[in-house]
């Protein structure tokens, strides 16, 4: 076990430890809930504000080397002192971060990719079923895989993606680790958190628990979704919570009740604060605004749990951040994917032979997939797109979230057929499937290409008929990964996929991060879909060797 200590009782919030239901998990100690954003108050601030660290996720992720009320009150005393550095005080009072980050370094010369990737995953996994006292880090009871780079924890939707390699490595008893610690999560805080992290708890991520019940189902048998039923039934009723009490055309944390009744989800966060790893982004956004800072900040905290943070989708202007209203919509792949796990909750109650609450799931899924259909689709520009559902009115935003329905099946035949040719003629890029339209600087916008976009884009292209549309995209991705491979010796989380070259994507509030989890599945797994592309992967190899920074 890396990095882990014993853990004793620790002062503040504790969540009690809840049984996994069919899940046997390892002993976890108790972890610290409060996130460094309230328990540091005065300190948080002025390390953010002053950027003591330059990436704001440095601090909230440090090891404290004394209880909070402690290094509060040495504080307290010692800012007040002529000769007081701030940056000292908090090099003496914390140490880590735990984990320090994996280190990813370029691959070495004449190593091919396949051989790179497949070295990668020992890198990449983690395993912390405990963690010093008053860390952010959440214990888990399993081992995971995390994304790289900065992401020194495990992510929510980038894991079923990283399944999906997982799954093609012949690392099936790694995947199943991540589902039973997601499970593991839910059985524990109710919800599956952005990340592993006490400041991510206020909101979950794209929910993808239900495709990776199906996913690890498809290798074990169709038990699993009876197994995992409690924790299905348990996420659904979070995304769901308070959808009894909300009234037609308003409002309640994830749910919105429209006119007819129809209940639908938006992204939202518990906290109207900025996000302790954006700290400073987040009060410098809120400083240009004419609202008040707690709905930007809202807003903001919305839109990073829709894992598009940020994109112009979220933007009242669609190039301005501080005009973001992430609240105000309806996104088509989020409903879709709630679609996906009312139809799994139908699945899972049919195995267990409950007729009744499979006829309610059943229902549910059918209601909600005909207002995708009905109020997210633009039939103008050939699309699913967001819904502003207080103005009754799509934003016509073209953005790589129309694939979702075509991904899940829940598109027409004909919806279908728009959506492949908008892709064909606006979305398709020399690199593969460009994320927008809109270049506003946000990493989820173009030039930048995503992998997990790319690969519900083949699959969802697929599941109609329109098989060489879908390989035109594999083929393009994957030759932007190996020239930017035979380039640099390594993958990075996005790739500009307005040339064919292999560059970085850029944009948002960080750098480029090597790694990359989601990149590195992906690549496999279209991999095992185009023999011809696994061959390409076979082959690469770096064209010099990079130096290691």
């Amino acid at each position: 076990m890396k990095n882990s200590r014993s853990h004793h009782m620790l002062m503040g919030l504790f969540l009690a430890l809840a049984p996994a239901s069919g899940v046997q998990a390892q002993s976890v100690g108790p972890d610290y809930t409060v996130p460094p954003s309230i328990e540091y108050g005065p300190l948080f601030r002025d390390v953010q504000l002053r950027a003591i660290f330059p990436d704001s996720k440095t601090f909230p992720d440090l090891i404290p080397h004394g209880t909070p009320q402690s290094i509060l009150r040495n504080y307290a005393t010692a800012r007040h002192a002529p000769d007081f550095d701030l940056a000292r005080f908090v090099n003496t009072n914390f140490s880590g971060p735990v984990p320090p980050g994996p280190a990813v370094n370029p691959a070495g010369d004449g190593e091919t990719l396949a051989t790179y990737v497949a070295s990668l995953w020992p890198v990449l996994t983690e395993s912390f079923s405990s963690v010093p006292p008053f860390a952010t880090l959440l214990p888990l009871p399993y081992p995971y895989v995390v994304p790289g780079g900065r992401f020194r924890e495990v992510y929510y939707w980038d894991s079923y993606f990283t399944m999906l390699g997982l799954e093609q490595s012949g690392k099936h008893t790694l995947a199943v680790d991540i589902l039973k610690d997601f499970a593991f999560e839910i059985d524990r805080y109710a919800h599956i958190p952005n990340g592993n992290r006490s400041y991510y708890l206020s909101r979950s991520q794209p929910p993808f628990f239900a495709l990776m019940v199906q996913l690890i189902a498809q290798h074990d048998d169709a038990a699993t979704y009876v197994t995992y039923l409690p924790e299905l039934q348990a996420e659904y009723n979070w995304w769901m919570q308070g959808e009894k009490n909300v009234r037609p055309g308003q409002a309640n944390r994830h749910v919105v009740k429209l006119a007819d009744g129809t209940a639908l989800n938006r992204y939202w966060d518990e906290r109207a604060s900025p996000r302790d790893e954006s700290y400073k982004e987040d009060v410098e956004t809120s400083a240009t605004s004419n609202r008040p800072h707690v709905v930007v900040w809202r807003n903001l905290r919305a839109a990073a749990e829709s894992g598009w943070d940020f994109s112009s989708r979220w933007l009242a202007d669609g190039r301005t951040l501080s005009t973001v209203r992430t609240l105000d919509l309806l996104p088509p792949d989020l409903n879709s994917l709630l679609a996906q796990l009312e139809r799994t909750l139908a699945k899972a109650y049919s195995l267990k032979g409950d007729r009744a609450k499979l006829a309610v799931y059943t229902m549910r899924a059918k209601v909600r997939t005909a207002a995708i259909q009905r109020l997210m689709w633009d039939a103008q520009d050939g699309m699913f797109t967001d819904y502003l559902w207080g103005q009754g009115k799509r934003t016509r935003a073209v953005t790589a979230a129309t694939m979702l329905p075509l991904f899940l099946r829940l598109a027409t035949p004909a919806q279908a057929h728009a959506v492949a040719e908008t892709v064909s003629h606006r979305l398709l890029a020399p690199g593969g499937l460009a994320t927008s339209l809109i270049e506003s600087g946000q990493q989820w916008d173009a030039p930048n290409g995503w992998a997990p976009l790319q690969w519900m884009a083949v699959i969802g292209l697929r599941n109609y008929g329109f098989d060489a549309l879908a390989e035109t995209i594999a083929t393009r991705w994957v030759g932007e990964n190996i020239a930017g491979y035979e380039k640099e010796a390594k993958l990075v989380e996005k790739y500009n996929v307005s040339t064919a070259g292999g560059d970085e994507g850029g944009g948002g509030e960080y750098a480029t991060q090597i790694g990359f989890g989601w990149t590195n599945s992906v690549l496999l797994a279209l991999g095992s879909l185009y023999p011809a592309l696994q061959r390409e992967i076979d082959r690469a190899v770096p064209a010099t060797q990079p130096a290691v920074h």
